[in-house]
């Protein structure tokens, strides 16, 4: 009897916490080796991951619409938050086409988290950005405008009081609650940081997907100045004495805020900058983002005030090969220009920095993949042709970004740090010595072929890095298909240096894979090709 008993528990311990939590070991492209475990599974879409001051992991659940605080050492975890009635919209993409009339899911959800610097030591505040109102939501079929025009979400930020006795969320305060949001390029992170001594809130607002898929008849605004769509803001971390409700929380001296009419806008030209990152090196502040590309090209860039970073009008470099194309295309022939698409054709890239100035215009410090004109060509008019196989392209949809600033992994001190959401790896490239651009190769890390590596966090003394995983397999746009092979989903994996880094060459080892996960009778399968944003 005592023999069946101990058999049923270490049943049930094994079928509760499967091989693919228990720790294992990865090598990086330098020798680096790491242990990877899973810290917590099971989450609904981890979207922003943070490292707080009480040493526990801050964590967002995008379609959960839960904040969460998370035990690194246990996976204990404590909801401080729920917002699911803080939304005019239900969990569309669990309710039957039939019965829904087919309407989205905005990209994201619940999405960017912030805390304090002095979240434990008098202003215990936290900064939330979700999606809470669909204009659709009542409306008959999908909802979105006809004729492509749309699918018109409205994002709030909010800052709310930690009471750490009751381990809540309590008392919010709305900063502004007129973003323009959609069910593609939400962007939506956030991140506190200091300009010139004083500590701000920027967020990162993507251009809509105007001009692609269900949007692809919206008209693109990243250049206008006047809209906050794609575009990073800056608002305060604490109100002004402005009269304004909302214009308290705006900066005085954003860039472009004039007499009597407040503007929250820091840097325009934005397609879907999803990582937003702080670091002071070589004694100086910078802001970096990473941003998806369209067929290529994705981007890091340096954040400097008002300056301007192209979109629509220059992809990646300005370099010229996008000259006669666009940066979205469709079959719908009804729609405006040569692509059938609200977004411009680019005539001439060097011609468009000309135009927005050599003080104004930004190129990126790096620009993933930027494909030949006429490889660029040659997919624009595929797409145009509307056929059935949707072409394939290399490219990685950096989906956040960190700046490794510690010196416990030999060689990585001042590098960015790039998770993926296409290729499933993280990249490094090396920071020069005073973070104005990178230098050396690209290396990647992690490589797991079905992981989308949402976002990531680093402990304090460098030595342990955390990075959530979607909860599916495909974009949390409008396209993409499932495969159901990824044993990492909705967790949080700790990745713990151990040793190496001054020596060894070649590609990083990927993730242990389970033939058969928890879960699951179905075997891993290689990943189908598919569009990522």
């Amino acid at each position: 009897m005592a023999r069946s008993l101990f058999l049923l528990v270490s049943l049930f311990i094994f079928a509760c916490f499967p091989r693919a939590t228990k720790a294992q070991q990865v090598t990086g492209p330098k020798g680096e080796v790491f242990m990877v475990r899973v810290v917590k599974a099971h989450l609904s879409d981890p979207w922003e991951v943070t490292y707080g001051p009480d040493q526990h992991l801050w964590v967002t659940e995008a379609k959960g619409y839960r904040v969460n605080r998370i035990n690194p050492a246990t996976g204990a975890q404590t909801v401080l938050l729920d917002l699911n009635n803080a939304k005019n919209f239900p969990r569309y993409d669990k309710v039957p086409d039939s019965l829904d009339g087919g309407k989205p899911w905005p990209q994201g959800g619940l999405m960017g988290l912030a805390l304090h610097p002095q979240l434990l030591t008098g202003k215990p505040y936290v900064y939330l950005a979700y999606a809470y109102r669909f204009a659709g939501a009542n409306q008959p079929g999908d909802g979105c405008d006809p004729n492509f025009g749309g699918c018109h979400f409205t994002m709030r930020v909010v800052r709310y009081d930690y009471d750490q006795k009751a381990q809540k969320l309590a008392n919010p305060t709305i900063l502004c609650d007129s973003i323009p949001g959609s069910n593609d390029h939400n962007s939506g992170r956030l991140l506190i940081a200091p300009v010139n001594g004083k500590h701000f809130l920027f967020y990162t607002v993507g251009d809509m997907g105007a001009g692609q898929f269900k949007n692809v008849g919206r008209p693109n605004h990243a250049q206008q100045i006047s809209s906050y769509e794609g575009k990073v803001l800056r608002f305060n971390l604490e109100p002004d004495r402005d009269r304004g409700g909302f214009d308290r929380w705006i900066p005085n001296d954003n860039p472009f805020t004039k007499p009597g009419k407040q503007n929250a806008v820091w840097t325009y030209g934005h397609r879907n900058a999803q990582g937003l990152a702080y670091a002071e090196i070589g004694g100086v502040g910078q802001i970096y983002t990473s941003e998806h590309g369209p067929f290529s090209d994705d981007e890091i860039n340096l954040l400097e005030k008002g300056k301007n970073y192209g979109h629509p009008l220059i992809i990646g470099y300005n370099d010229n090969n996008y000259n006669g194309l666009a940066a979205g295309v469709s079959s719908h022939s009804h729609l405006p220009g040569e692509w059938h698409t609200t977004y411009p054709t680019i005539t001439s890239e060097n011609a468009n920095a000309a135009a927005i100035g050599k003080d104004t215009y930004r190129d990126p410090l790096l620009s993933l993949y930027p494909h030949s004109n006429a490889f660029l060509q040659r997919i624009l008019e595929q797409e145009r042709s509307g056929g059935k196989a949707s072409p394939e392209w290399p490219s990685d949809a950096p989906s956040s970004i960190e700046v490794y600033t510690a010196s416990a992994i030999p060689g990585w001190q001042n590098s960015l740090l790039i998770p993926t959401l296409k290729t499933g790896k993280l990249i490094r490239v090396k920071l020069n010595a005073s973070g104005t651009a990178v230098t050396g190769d690209t290396l990647s890390y992690f490589h797991q072929s079905q992981t989308r590596y949402r976002d990531l966090a680093l402990s304090p003394d460098g030595k342990k890095i955390y990075l959530a995983v979607d909860s599916s397999s495909v974009t949390s746009g409008p396209s993409g298909e499932d495969p159901k092979g990824n044993q990492y989903r909705g967790a949080i994996l700790e990745f713990t240096y151990l040793r190496g880094g001054k020596s060894g060459k070649g590609a990083t080892a990927p993730l242990p894979v389970d033939r058969k996960p928890a879960g699951t009778k179905e075997a891993v399968r290689p990943a189908k090709k598919r569009r990522i944003e």
